[in-house]
């Protein structure tokens, strides 16, 4: 599991570059932006290069020949990009060179996101994927809360600190990637004439039957979790009287109940199966957020919160591997495109609509609207055949990670 380990560093400094991006750059934009609805769009910018841009790059990187491999290129390339121009950000003179910086930064860290995350399944054999997807999440996961901890200490020493901090991290992580990951196809793309020729993967042949419910099931459990996400600290304050940092507050048990329980739910996977357990986290957060509706009482609302942690990491630790798995190992890097296309709209579309309910029907709406985005999600997961023959946790295939 050593490379596992150091492939989560990929995903490490990712994620405490957007935790920082998400929880500063509002700030900077507040100084130019009178409404709060444009800073929201503002921030919408990296969903939607992953919309139009992360499945052309896994698309491509899947085609992709080098000495380096398939997907190494793409970062060598957008994580010295991305570490520079979030470097810069703080750095901005006005409201024109801070957008340049934003969307540079964006584009830079959209060229090498699905080529990291596709990295995974590549040195990764199938039946040890959702256990390595739990590693690299509970990293992930990992890089936020230190980004929230130590972040704020060193903006307050300095706005240019944490990002120049993870500027830094991003520029160390890819130095260790570079020295330790070695992708399956290296040595035969030094000499093209020994690659065998493979079918050409299209991106209209992946949406089998299948894969489309798959999707579908992720777009709607995606939009319930956005909506959660970014209207809580709105439901807190309005509907329960909380402050807006005790809000807040309360999402951190959400997430750290997912972060503890990312790798365990990758076990749970490769053991029982990748669709169960997410049938169960699906049948369980359904639950959670229809009985949220009903919860007035903030202690109440925590332990709610808490299991609804814990129920999320069911879903989103065993949901890439998943789609992954419904397709062939050279449209490894396209299927993890076109999963980001689906999560980014239903980033894009998940506020404004739920948000739109909520004007409509008052801040109740926000859990009923998100139990019937998971009620829809368990709808669309029923249409799937169970197609998993085997256990991945199969000691007899015990291949170590890194290997091939």
């Amino acid at each position: 599991m050593k490379k596992t380990w150091l492939l989560g560093l990929g995903f490490f400094s990712i994620s405490i570059t957007w935790a920082l991006y998400n929880a500063f750059v509002p700030l900077f934009l507040d100084n130019y932006l009178k409404s709060t609805a444009m800073i929201g769009f503002m921030m919408t910018i990296d969903n939607y290069f992953a919309m139009f841009l992360q499945p052309w790059i896994g698309h491509r990187s899947d085609k992709t020949n080098s000495k380096y491999g398939r997907r190494m290129p793409y970062l060598l390339i957008g994580m010295p990009l991305g570490a520079v121009f979030a470097t810069l950000i703080p750095l901005h003179t006005g409201f024109i060179t801070l957008v340049i910086f934003m969307v540079l930064m964006n584009l830079s860290m959209s060229l090498f996101r699905s080529p990291t995350v596709a990295l995974m399944p590549d040195i990764t054999p199938d039946h040890l994927r959702t256990k390595a997807n739990g590693v690299i999440n509970f990293m992930g996961g990992l890089g936020s809360v230190l980004a929230f901890g130590i972040g704020s200490k060193l903006y307050g020493m300095g706005s240019y600190l944490p990002f120049l901090c993870a500027g830094l991290v991003m520029l160390f992580s890819m130095f260790v990637l570079k020295a330790v990951i070695k992708e399956p196809i290296t040595l035969a793309a030094i000499n093209p004439s020994e690659v065998k020729p493979k079918n050409p993967v299209r991106i209209r042949e992946q949406l089998d039957k299948k894969t489309v419910f798959i999707l579908a099931a992720i777009f709607f459990w995606f939009v319930a979790y956005q909506g959660v996400e970014a209207l809580f600290t709105l439901y807190g304050k309005n509907q329960l009287g909380m402050s807006d940092s005790a809000a807040s507050f309360s999402l951190t048990f959400f997430s750290l109940a997912f972060l503890v329980f990312a790798l365990p739910s990758g076990w749970l996977g490769a053991k029982f199966g990748k669709k169960k357990i997410i049938l169960i986290g699906v049948v369980g957060l359904m639950v959670i957020f229809g009985s949220l509706i009903f919860i007035q009482s903030v202690l109440w609302l925590r332990v709610f919160l808490i299991v609804g942690g814990l129920f999320w990491a069911c879903i989103n630790i065993n949901s890439y591997p998943w789609i992954v798995s419904a397709g062939r190992e050279e449209s490894i890097g396209t299927r993890t495109g076109i999963y980001y296309f689906v999560s980014s709209l239903a980033a894009i579309t998940s506020p404004p609509l739920l948000g739109l309910l909520i004007d409509t029907f008052g801040y109740s709406a926000l859990f009923i609207s998100a139990t019937g985005g998971m009620l829809l999600a368990l709808l669309c997961m029923l249409k799937i055949a169970p197609d998993e023959k085997r256990i991945e946790s199969d000691p007899r295939n015990e291949t170590p990670i890194g290997a091939i």
